[in-house]
């Protein structure tokens, strides 16, 4: 009877290590949620989170929330000219982190076995680009839960669109960009504020330094997602950037903007 236990918990033990083998549930957390905003097309992610950004005055200017019902959470804006298509999700609060996780990339697939899933069980990438609020439709992003409010052309590759929402399992994977990193420069003469994007590797920045061409290398500020302030006149300087982002890789772009560069373009360097 003792070699019969021992032999069906044997048994037992390869077959669930099997099943783990074929579902590739290595490295995959369990019970998150997914839902879609936008349309069919994405319209409509760009805007979905209304905040108050940190306000930073400065000669009687002023930062408003106009800008994040604009650009939303993450500060990205129009997301297919950052880089980051359709392929996109907004994040509840924990897995938020106050912005800190904007621009990374998650794999995500259905739960086994949900009646919502399409067949064959697929997976997608998609990149952290806003936030889903407290308070939201059905309560799906209420803390503290896990949940990811996705493009709805996302949604529609991992599950039914009219099913609206379904069990999910999701990682952390790295992100593959085109091109270089994306430096927009926008603020006043006394206040940058630079938006960086298209960030590959872990994809989102934990930290930021900036120096003119007769300045030395000074530590920008988080603002709001990935919107970094210093507070400097660096007009009519060359700019170069060193992004360091959260597993501790750093990459410095050299006088990625010109000593001519203006307030709201947009400059390309350096690469992770």
């Amino acid at each position: 009877m003792e070699i019969f236990s021992r032999v069906t918990g044997l048994l037992l033990s390869i077959f669930f290590l099997g099943a783990r083998q074929i579902r590739g549930d290595e490295g995959w957390t369990d019970g998150a949620h997914a839902t879609y905003y936008g349309g069919s097309d994405a319209s409509g992610t760009n805007s979905k989170f209304l905040r108050e950004v940190s306000t930073v005055s400065s000669n009687d200017f002023d930062l408003s929330f106009f800008s994040s019902v604009i650009d939303g959470a993450c500060g990205y804006g129009n997301q297919l000219s950052a880089g980051y298509g359709v392929l996109t999700t907004a994040l509840s609060a924990p897995l938020f982190n106050d912005g800190h996780v904007c621009g990374a990339c998650f794999e995500v697939k259905c739960s086994w076995g949900d009646s919502g899933c399409l067949a064959g069980n697929p997976s997608i990438v998609v990149t952290a680009t806003n936030l889903c609020p407290q308070g939201s439709n059905g309560g799906w992003c209420d803390s503290p839960k896990q949940h990811f409010d996705l493009a709805q052309p996302a949604f529609a590759l991992i599950a039914v669109t009219l099913n609206g929402h379904v069990p999910i399992q999701y990682r952390r994977v790295s992100c593959k960009r085109d091109g270089g990193l994306r430096f927009t420069i926008n603020g006043h003469v006394y206040f940058n504020l630079v938006l960086i994007e298209n960030v590959g590797g872990t994809g989102d920045v934990s930290a930021v330094s900036i120096k003119g061409s007769k300045t030395g290398w000074r530590p920008m500020t988080r603002n709001w997602g990935q919107n970094w302030q210093d507070g400097g006149d660096l007009t009519g300087q060359s700019l170069s950037f060193e992004v360091t982002t959260s597993d501790g890789s750093k990459i410095t772009a050299y006088d990625v903007a010109p000593d001519y560069w203006q307030f709201g373009q947009t400059f390309s360097g350096g690469q992770f």
